[in-house]
């Protein structure tokens, strides 16, 4: 029953969070669809334990945190929002990288996965959506 408990305080948790972040046209408005690939890799596995691709429109929460694929997993997890963040300040397209989880998990060390991620960038040719952030950026 407590993990159960855990499991809807976790949940509750990632709501509020996604719902702070704000809509992706809200966060950036010149983008128009934001893709993030990423392969889950386990230490101590040399295969990938899961391949996943999460898109973004400008309907959605921009909330970039991936929660880690090990259920015990305390406050892990990947978060692409700096990454994305710096993406778009620089009008980039693509970019790759890789993050490691710094969750705890009683019986496994820190950095206990990995993700391999690949992030493409759309941007609008929207004239609106274009000036207001260039608005956003020359008040900053």
């Amino acid at each position: 029953m407590a993990h159960k408990q855990n499991y809807l305080e976790k949940m509750e948790l990632n709501k509020q969070h996604r719902l702070e972040s704000g809509l992706v046209s809200e966060c950036f408005p010149a983008v128009s669809d934001i893709k993030i690939e990423m392969t889950y890799y386990m230490k101590g596995f040399k295969q990938a334990c899961m391949i996943r691709t999460v898109n973004f429109w400008p309907s959605r929460h921009a909330y970039f945190n991936m929660d880690c694929m090990i259920k015990d997993c305390i406050d892990g997890g990947f978060d692409l929002t700096a990454v994305i963040t710096h993406m778009v300040k620089k009008h980039e397209k693509s970019g790759k990288g890789e993050l490691s989880c710094k969750g705890k998990i009683s019986d496994r060390s820190s950095q206990h996965a990995r993700i391999d991620y690949k992030i493409s960038i759309k941007y609008s040719t929207d004239p609106q959506r274009i000036s207001k952030e260039k608005g956003e950026k020359s008040n900053s």
